[in-house]
């Protein structure tokens, strides 16, 4: 009996060692990505049409833009997707990334209380609705997080640093685009969000777009593999195809038709290799 017990044993374990390496359990890559791209459920609707297309399943970090550029570059990552467009054009040129591609395009909008206490609603200018709500110290709540979305913001304040006032009326959070949106509408205070998490957000409450269409509110969003000369362990070709689907004509059909309660929250905009 024991000895067709062993056998049976030293069998199985053999069938295990011999399996192939390549087996479907191990077609996986991590993207490095942004929390807007996850909030405005931009992910649930495309990654399955790439993981039909192709086995490669993908596993998604979500988190600020800088923290993802970081994650990256310490080698937790195969590929980014992102915004801030000088940020990753330094990690390419820093050696860590593969050439960057664009991928798509949004905006960013000055969400406030539909009564505007600073009175910054139809101003065309984002850095002249920040300075009105500077000067009146209305209530602010910042990501505060060196997310795309604060960097964007930092670049709209301009010369006017916010935390030079007192303090107590611009509040950084340290959070994500959906928990700073939570923050700012409980104290009702204006925030700068990308447009996708706020269309998909929930709790707006008696808040509104208030400033949009300025050109610094543009956002653009890019496409990054991490380079396997500094990280080995990297699946290039598996993230390689996953940044040339973004970037080809399936990715960039399957962004065009996601919408939000009926609107488009992202444009392609990949130029062809």
């Amino acid at each position: 009996m024991w000895t067709k017990c062993a056998g049976l044993i030293f069998a199985l374990a053999l069938s295990v060692s011999v399996m192939p390496t390549g087996a479907k359990a191990e077609q996986f890559i991590v993207v490095q990505s942004t929390t807007s791209t996850q909030n405005s459920g931009l992910f649930d609707a495309i990654l399955p049409v790439f993981e039909a297309a192709t086995g490669i399943e993908v596993r998604v970090v979500a988190v600020g833009t800088g923290q993802a550029l970081r994650n990256a570059q310490n080698g937790d990552g195969d590929v980014l997707l992102v915004h801030a467009k000088a940020a990753e054009q330094a990690f390419v040129d820093a050696g860590y990334g593969l050439p960057r591609r664009d991928v798509m395009y949004n905006d960013f909008v000055l969400i406030g209380p539909k009564d505007d206490p600073a009175g910054i609603r139809g101003t065309r200018s984002a850095a002249k609705a920040l300075a009105r709500i500077a000067a009146q110290k209305a209530p602010f709540a910042s990501r505060g997080d060196d997310s795309g979305t604060h960097k964007a913001e930092m670049r709209m304040w301009g010369a006017l640093d916010p935390t030079d006032a007192s303090g107590t009326w611009y509040r950084e959070t340290g959070s994500g685009m959906g928990a700073t949106l939570n923050t700012g509408i409980a104290m009702g205070a204006y925030v700068l969000s990308d447009r996708a998490t706020w269309l998909a957000f929930g709790n707006k409450a008696d808040h509104d777009v208030l400033v949009e269409g300025d050109p610094p509110m543009f956002n653009q969003y890019g496409v990054i593999v991490v380079n396997p000369a500094r990280h080995p362990h990297v699946k290039v070709a598996e993230a390689q195809r996953f940044a040339d689907w973004l970037t080809q004509d399936g990715g960039q059909s399957a962004i065009a038709a996601f919408t939000v309660a009926g609107t488009q929250p992202f444009y392609p905009n990949a130029t062809p290799r």
